[in-house]
């Protein structure tokens, strides 16, 4: 079965990790356990995820003209990643200051830098969208480079996926082109002001949705009339920080390859768990085999 070719179009952010046994409070000072500095960002994230879980995979996006630049491009390279077309912004680059708890629950704050300034896509990333299997984009880029990349999608017949996060207003004409629409509670509340009580709300706004709720699964809805709930898969939690991109990645490459959508946010949630079990961002990103050995498929359909 030939590679299914996948095309991020997102940010890329240095992730400065710190662990420590309680988050701070505002105000409040915690001593730390453990430092590390990784690559991030959600696009560079789902990239290297993508790759890991057996697609052929280009990065689109923007990195700054200083050292996390140079390093941010070498890491994604080393992943399989494609990155010929990966830009650099004269200044800084997107960083993201990670704060993580004994439970693994975390604090980022993200600072753009070159990310804000990838706009206007050029005609060679244009025909990279186009001549995708599956396009997959955040929102940690300027929107309307969302809009115009998935615009491009839709036109050529590349499937799009849309991990709306962080949490955002997202315009019509971007939704109208989205095929699958990924969000956590967090981020749906912010779209329809309905969370977990009522997934198929999401279903005004795109054709299908997946609801990812951390420990507790992951709803699928789409217009056909399917609502169902996949189980998270139980692991030893260390740090959710990528949990999220690994699940939309593998999503993405399942879907790509053929599988239904309900056995395409299993295999989705087998990525997402496998990611929990190590520290740091895109270091912890599960290779396919990793996946598969947590993977259930779904029962079968009556």
């Amino acid at each position: 079965m030939p590679q299914t070719r996948v095309v991020v179009v997102g940010s890329a952010n240095m992730d400065l990790v710190g662990a420590a046994g309680t988050l701070p409070r505002p105000g409040e000072t915690v001593l730390g356990t453990d430092f590390v500095m990784v690559p991030g960002g959600k696009g560079a994230n789902q990239a290297i995820a993508a790759a890991r879980a057996g697609a052929s995979c280009a990065f689109l996006g923007a990195i700054g003209s200083d050292a996390f630049g140079v390093t941010l491009r070498a890491r994604v390279t080393a992943a399989g990643v494609d990155t010929d077309q990966l830009r650099v912004s004269y200044g800084t680059s997107g960083v993201a200051l990670v704060m993580v708890n004994a439970e693994g629950e975390n604090q980022i704050l993200v600072t753009p830098g070159a990310n804000a300034a990838f706009t206007g896509l050029t005609e060679g990333e244009l025909t990279a969208v186009r001549e995708a299997d599956v396009l997959v984009a955040q929102l940690e880029i300027p929107v309307e480079t969302v809009t115009e990349a998935a615009l491009a999608a839709r036109s050529a017949g590349t499937r799009v996926v849309l991990n709306a996060a962080p949490a955002r207003q997202v315009p019509p004409e971007l939704l109208a082109a989205v095929d699958v629409l990924v969000v956590n509670e967090v981020e749906a509340r912010a779209l329809t002001g309905r969370g977990r009580e009522d997934p198929h709300a999401l279903l005004e706004l795109v054709p299908r949705a997946v609801l990812t709720l951390g420990g507790h699964g992951a709803w699928y809805v789409d217009r056909d009339g399917t609502g169902v709930h996949v189980p998270a898969v139980k692991v030893d939690v260390v740090d959710s920080t990528a949990a999220g991109d690994a699940f939309t990645a593998a999503l993405a490459v399942a879907w790509g390859e053929g599988r239904d959508l309900h056995d395409s946010v299993c295999w989705a949630a087998a990525a997402g768990a496998a990611c929990t079990r190590r520290f740091g961002a895109s270091v912890a990103l599960p290779h396919r085999p990793e996946i598969n050995a947590l993977y259930t498929p779904p029962p079968p359909t009556p």
